[in-house]
Formats: C-alpha cells, structure tokens, sequence
C-alpha cells in the first residue's frame, strides 16, 4: 500500500514549528505517524501544501500530518475500510463526547457535513480519484473526573471532568491539543484501556494479583503495569503506579511518586519530585520538590526546584526557574480562552488547563503564570529586570529581556529569524 503524506506547514504556537516537528508522547509526531503505519504499507510519498494528489492505480492511505492517532483507532479505521471495499474518509458524529469536548474546540482542521465532522485521513483502495465516503470510528469515550474538588471549582462549561477516549485522532492545530493528545488521549486513555481490560478479563486479573503477590509489591506497582528500562537507579522509598513507562537511563531518587506517566530515557529526577499523568521527554532534568500534574515536558528542559506546572506543555531545551506556578484556575467565573488554530483567542471549552512555554526559553524564578498564556520560543525572562512577577498575557519574541541584555548576543534564537509582530491582546 503506498502512504501519501500531505504536509501541513503552519506553525503551531509558542513553538513556531509545524505539528509534524512536536513530541507528543514523547515521540515526533512524523516518527508516530510512521511507526503506527509501518505494518499497513511499502512506501511513501509526502507531498507539499498545493501539491495534486498522484494518479495511481493501488491502495493508498492518504493523512495529513498534523493528525495524532493511536493504534486502536487505526486499526478500526482500517478495519472499517477494508470492509466497506470503497474510498472512505475518517468522520467523527458531532455528538461524540471526546471529539466534541476536546478535540473540535481551537480547531481549524475539521470540515462540517450535516451531523459530522470530516478529518483529514483518507483510503483510497483504487488510487485517489473516487469521492470518499464518511467512514464514522466512536472514539468510545467515557466520563472520567480528575480530581474531588468544591463545587465553586466547576463552571458552566461542565464539572471537572474528562471525556477519555479508548481510541484517539485528533487534529493539532493549538498547544492546549498537544495537552490533550498526551494527557487525556494519552496518559488517562492508557489508564482506561487498563481498567477496562481488568474488568472484561478475570483471567488478566489472576495474573496480575499472582504477580504483585510473587514480587511482594501492591497491584498497581507490579512489573505487569511499571515497565522499567535499562541502566536505571531507583531509589527504594520511590513510588511508581502504572500503568507507566520508564526508558533507559534513568536516576529516580527518594521520595519520588510517579502515577500514570510515561519517562523518557536520560533522566534525572531528584528528591520529592511528583509526577501524575504526565509525559516527561529525553534528557529531561527535575530538581527536588519540582511537580508535574497532567503536564508535557518536551525533551532537555529543565524545570528547578520547587516549581509546580499543571495541565501545561513546555518545549525542548528550556529551563523553568525555581518557585514559579502555573495555574490553571480562573479566579472569578469566567471561560478561560486560549489560541486556537488561526491564532484567535476563543474559549478553550475547559474549567482549568495551565499555560504553554515554547523551545529553548530561559525563565527566570517566582513567576506566576495566568491560565492559557502562552511564552513564545526563543524568548528569555528575568523578573528582576522586567519587574514581572505575573504574567497575565501572551509573551512573544519581542518581549524577550535578552533584547535589552548587554550580553544579548549570548543569548541563541533558533527558532526566530524573521520575527513577526502584532498580535491580538488579552
């Protein structure tokens, strides 16, 4: 089967990079897509925006690349195409839970047809050509609450709860669906595949009871559900509940508790560190007391100690400095927004979600960073200077205190050549 590749070239931001270029869970998007597909095709083409399809006379998957999916999605998707015998195209009901509450709000990827929304993955068993029909996969959501909280903490946007898909796609067009493809399409959908499977399998339930029994350790921290990479240092006071992956490399030490996360390989985590529901990318380094609730780090950032980041995604190759907060939670009752996928500010269609830090940043100690706020790449803060202490908008390149540095040009900026100013205000 040929793969054809359409590329999506909009920057997703703070990142100023393409979705093809990001981690999610922990891997580029582009090596996800492929690893996933492997088994299902031969070759590839990868076609550049305003490029025509090929006229080919086989089999072909067409997607574009900003497209997050699992396995199980696939594999359904798959399955319904080969026994329709016809071009199909993947379509989510407008009544789906998890696509209506996680994966439509701040997307601009979606087309609307009557009562669905069409997505951009196509089978084509003759070649393009035919007009493909909507091939509707459930994403089998269910309700899942995160945490117990008081009733003042749910809005009018709902409770403080999740629709977790046991199959996930979603489009990403914004950072807060970056946040939703790891944690809530990821990490909590790996917790739910597991429950479900407990449930369903009386027999999985024996193996697991005979195999925390046989290793002296409680169910949920069994080698069957915490999988543990090579050359790695853990402390025996650490807690691990799975499921979780740790890689390769990896230095745990006391007092640690880690529940539901998936850890990279070449990283240091020191003394007190929490981490739940989170997704922590190579070479990552977590000082003591640091904490991750529902949060991305992407790969060789740094967050120091005593700094708390919930439902937050931050880029590769930047440092959080000590005693800084992201907080999730709009004091007064009003809809948190966020950027969408055209860069417009609309409600974010969530009670609380934390606020996204771009690559190869360099943020300075004690700051508190409203809801949804975004730090743009390349960008570098010190509070002494700026005199911040909370950041209430959107930080962008030109904001940076290195431009107003003596020692600017130590400062590297890979990511911005052609700065690009204007932009809408909080």
């Amino acid at each position: 089967m040929l793969k054809i590749i359409l590329q999506d070239g909009k920057e997703i931001q703070p990142f100023c990079e393409p979705a093809r270029e990001l981690r999610i869970q922990n891997t580029p998007l582009w090596l996800h897509q492929r690893n996933l597909l492997g088994p299902y095709v031969s070759r590839e083409l990868e076609l550049k925006e305003g490029e025509r399809l090929p006229q080919v006379n086989e089999p072909c998957i067409v997607y574009r690349d900003n497209l997050f999916f699992d396995e199980h999605y696939l594999q359904a998707f798959m399955q319904g195409a080969f026994l329709r015998g016809k071009a199909v195209r993947a379509a989510f009901r407008a009544d789906d839970p998890a696509f209506y509450e996680h994966a439509l709000p701040l997307s601009t990827s979606y087309i609307q047809s009557d009562q669905l929304y069409l997505a951009d993955l196509w089978y084509y068993p003759n070649g393009p050509g035919d007009e493909a029909e909507p091939l509707v996969v459930d994403l089998q959501a269910q309700e899942i609450g995160y945490y117990r909280v008081p009733s003042y903490m749910a809005s009018q946007s709902g409770d403080l709860v999740f629709q977790v898909p046991l199959r996930s796609l979603i489009a990403i067009d914004s950072w807060v669906h970056v946040f939703i493809a790891d944690a809530v399409f990821g990490q909590f959908k790996r917790g739910a595949r597991f429950e479900k499977r407990l449930k369903e399998n009386p027999g999985y339930k024996l193996k697991l009871l005979a195999k925390a029994m046989f290793e002296g350790k409680q169910i949920l921290e069994c080698s069957e559900l915490v999988k543990i990479g090579r050359n790695c240092i853990i402390d025996p006071s650490v807690i691990i509940h799975g499921p979780a992956v740790i890689g390769d490399n990896v230095t745990i030490n006391a007092g640690v508790v880690i529940d539901n996360c998936l850890i990279g390989n070449n990283i240091s985590i020191a003394q007190d560190v929490q981490l739940m529901l989170s997704v922590v990318g190579d070479g990552c380094f977590l000082p003591f007391r640091s904490a991750l609730f529902m949060t991305t780090l992407m790969d060789n950032t740094t967050v120091a100690q005593n700094t708390c980041l919930q439902m937050s995604v931050i880029g590769r190759n930047t440092f959080i400095g000590s005693g800084s907060t992201w907080t999730d939670f709009n004091l007064l009752p009003k809809a948190i927004r966020a950027r969408n996928g055209a860069g417009d500010l609309e409600p974010a269609n969530r009670p609380a979600i934390g606020g996204c830090v771009g690559h190869n940043c360099r943020i300075g100690s004690g700051l508190i960073i409203y809801p949804a706020r975004m730090i743009e790449s390349d960008v570098l803060l010190t509070p002494v200077w700026s005199g911040l202490k909370a950041i209430d908008h959107d930080v962008h390149f030109e904001d940076s205190d290195h431009h107003r540095l003596k020692d600017a040009s130590l400062h590297q900026t890979p990511y911005h050549r052609n700065p690009i100013s204007g932009h809408e205000s909080w």
